[in-house]
């Protein structure tokens, strides 16, 4: 039998495994457990139901982005026998039949090749080549990049041409109470599966080697069995999704989870020290270990101090007894018992930190983001709405609109200065739910808000960063140049707030010395008050 390490190679980005080929099915050990993790997903569904019910006109495009898993669906079901003799299979349009022929020449060769054809043709594609063959592509087949170019526009394409797109099978759905993943979750479930699991018993024959086996990586992978911390690294993906804007593909989670049990330290370390895969790379910025607070900065201190701790020596000497050293940092510490937080372990000391660890905006995000995309129009919806508007986001939006003319009032926006003088006006900024219930965008990224500026609907597409920013604002907080990728959407705000408010009836002109208010009397003339 092979040692444990070998065996979870095949998980990794740089494994010969790593993309599915034809004809790769040589019934290795490796090749055995990629068939035992592989996860039946819906746009596979989707897909299956596709190719029964095409017919012999229909060319079926498997979009998405690299290592989303195309070519492993696509190879499954072109060695499937009621699909080989009806279909042709491209399996990745990138490549080329001749090395004379480009990737956009050999599409145009298929595509002329399906004209006499009695077969269905399915392409997997990436996004960025569809545009390409949109603007490339021989004109005998403008049918075919005309369909692209309407799939890429969010408009109907022909019917004959159907596209199935891995971004509109999201791997997070949010929900009323919070999110879910259930592909992530599933291969984490087979992943460490207690019985009939080909990878557990490769763990078990390691354990078996004793002096000879390697501890650090079964210590790894029966931390990673518990499903309180299966849902801590869940919660840290959807985190970096939403936070980084980190897409999550199928290869990307393999050699992540490759990375976590047989990286170069324990898995709380490596879920947050970094490496060149994409989605630890951008988990870093987590780091429990740099929050600050008093009680955290207390247990580094004592514990670089070397100071008695009795609960905490409790604690180490039942990690020990899982393979795991006594003699790590307090930073790894740390991350231990983020990792922990969920769950109970010996003394549950970790668990005196979960004040430390908690955060709320993920929950907070997941409450106002359903509030917008499945607004249903009842009282309790427009309450929930109505807070967050007046409570969040219209009193962020008069903060950071008037942070440099801290006189003006409730309703009252700045519009600029000179000389000394400010200029502001009266505005009624309010939301418009009924923009809000026409709204059907439904996107994890990010929801719509729309605001009521005088006469002029504005709207404001706010992701978790600006939410977050919005609410720091609410307590006082003044953005500076690290919050330049996300103010810009405010200063977008701003500016439209500007232009409706300079054709204003009322202007305000303030100086240290006092304000003077000039009002439109709609005859022409103007009526001036505070001198």
């Amino acid at each position: 039998m092979q040692r444990f390490k070998s065996v979870l190679s095949v998980l990794s980005k740089s494994s010969p495994y790593a993309v599915r080929t034809l004809n790769q099915n040589d019934d290795s050990i490796e090749d055995r457990i990629k068939d035992y993790l592989f996860i039946t997903t819906d746009i596979e569904r989707a897909f299956k139901e596709a190719l029964i019910n095409a017919t012999e006109d229909d060319i079926i495009f498997l979009c998405g982005s690299s290592g989303d898993g195309k070519s492993e669906i696509l190879t499954r079901y072109c060695e499937m026998a009621m699909f080989k003799d009806r279909c042709v299979f491209h399996l990745d349009a990138t490549h080329s039949f001749s090395p004379t022929a480009n990737a956009i020449q050999t599409l145009d060769e298929l595509f002329e090749q399906n004209l006499s054809s009695d077969k269905i043709l399915v392409v997997g594609i990436n996004v960025g080549m569809l545009g390409n063959y949109a603007q490339e592509g021989a004109e005998q087949h403008n049918e075919i990049k005309s369909s692209i170019k309407s799939f890429l526009d969010g408009s109907t394409s022909q019917a004959n041409h159907l596209f199935l797109d891995f971004e509109q099978f999201p791997k997070f759905i949010l929900g009323q109470q919070g999110y879910t993943a259930e592909f992530v979750k599933a291969l984490f479930q087979k992943l460490t599966a207690p019985n009939n699991n080909i990878i557990r018993d490769h763990f078990e024959h390691e354990k078996t080697l004793l002096k000879a086996a390697d501890k650090q990586l079964c210590a790894n992978y029966e931390l990673l069995s518990d499903e309180a911390v299966q849902d801590t690294v869940i919660e840290l993906l959807f985190k970096a999704r939403l936070v980084k804007d980190q897409f999550l593909t199928a290869r990307a989670l393999l050699d992540f989870i490759f990375h976590l049990l047989a990286g170069p330290a324990y898995l709380f370390d490596n879920l947050f020290t970094g490496s060149d895969n994409e989605l630890a790379s951008k988990i870093v910025g987590f780091d429990p270990a740099n929050i600050r607070t008093q009680h955290i900065d207390k247990f580094i201190l004592s514990r670089s101090l070397g100071l008695p701790d009795h609960d905490f020596e409790v604690f180490v000497e039942a990690l020990a007894l899982k393979g795991f050293t006594t003699s790590l940092q307090p930073e790894s510490y740390l991350r231990l018992f983020y990792l922990l937080k969920n769950t109970e372990f010996a003394n549950n000391y970790h668990q005196s930190f979960s004040d430390d660890f908690q955060q709320q905006l993920i929950k907070k995000y997941a409450e106002i983001w359903h509030l917008h995309c499945h607004f249903d129009g009842s009282d309790e919806h427009k309450l929930a709405l109505r807070q967050y508007y007046k409570d969040v986001a219209i009193t962020a939006i008069h903060k950071y609109n008037n942070r440099n003319a801290p006189k003006l009032g409730k309703g009252e926006f700045f519009i600029s200065e000179h000389n000394g003088f400010q200029l502001a006006a009266d505005l009624e900024l309010k939301a418009h739910v009924t923009q809000i219930a026409e709204d059907k965008e439904a996107k994890t990224s990010h929801f719509n808000t729309y605001f009521k500026v005088g006469k002029r609907v504005v709207k404001l597409p706010t992701n978790i960063n600006l939410l977050s920013l919005m609410l720091r604002i609410v307590e006082g907080y003044r953005p500076n140049k690290h919050d330049k990728n996300t103010v810009v959407l405010l200063d977008e705000l701003v500016e439209q707030i500007a232009e409706v408010a300079n054709g204003s009836d009322t202007l305000h002109i303030l100086n240290k010395n006092g304000r003077y208010k000039i009002t439109n009397d709609n005859f022409d003339e103007f009526e001036v008050s505070g001198l």
